[in-house]
């Protein structure tokens, strides 16, 4: 099989609708209530083949993390291929860039794809609300901002002069999570982020 600019994954299911307890029983996710299909998603595949048509690094074998239009809306199933599933690929504009990070199996080290930051979570208070000079409105807000950490390197991180550790403030909604060996990030374009708020080093 060779493709020009999509990515081809190979999965058993779409949604993540079961759970193992820690005696080793296995139950059964009730997606319509348990934070539905969006939340309990497929983000993550074994790689098929890689689009031929660019150097991704990324090769046969690969675990691919995606966006989750691939799995949801009946996803994108490749025709006449039982569970395999096509991701697209765009080097020059993120927003179009499903493939989002891979994990080298040589290696087990991850890196991002075109565009794509992975960021870990920085808990904040909530903003105070209102104070009255008779008395103190506790009305709380969230922030319209969120802010990361950035987890891991890329060449489009760099040239906006981060580094990993550093804590960013990113676009309110843009916190999409994506769970990565255990470990929750949120997956954000490199434009989606404000700010550095924090830098763990020297320039």
């Amino acid at each position: 099989m060779k493709t020009l600019d999509l990515f081809v994954v190979e999965l058993e299911k779409q949604i993540n609708d079961t759970i193992t307890t820690e005696s080793g029983m296995e139950l059964y996710i009730d997606t319509r209530f348990e934070g539905g299909e969006f939340n309990n998603r497929v983000t993550e595949g074994p790689v098929v083949c890689a689009p031929s048509k660019h150097d991704t690094g990324v090769e046969k074998g690969d675990t691919l993390y995606f966006h989750h239009l691939v799995v949801l809306n009946e996803g994108q199933v490749l025709t006449g291929h039982d569970k395999h599933y096509l991701v697209r690929y765009d080097p020059e504009h993120t927003i179009n860039n499903q493939a989002i990070a891979f994990k080298s199996q040589k290696s087990g080290h991850i890196y991002t794809l075109a565009g794509w930051c992975l960021l870990s979570p920085v808990e904040q208070d909530p903003i105070p609300g209102e104070q009255s000079e008779v008395i103190e409105v506790v009305k709380l807000t969230e922030s319209p901002v969120r802010k990361a950490r950035v987890a891991f390197t890329a060449p489009w991180i760099e040239e906006l002069g981060l580094c990993v550790g550093d804590v960013v403030g990113i676009k309110k909604n843009r916190d999409y999570e994506i769970n990565i060996d255990g470990n929750k990030y949120f997956r954000v374009r490199a434009e989606d982020i404000l700010y550095v708020e924090e830098e763990v080093h020297n320039d």
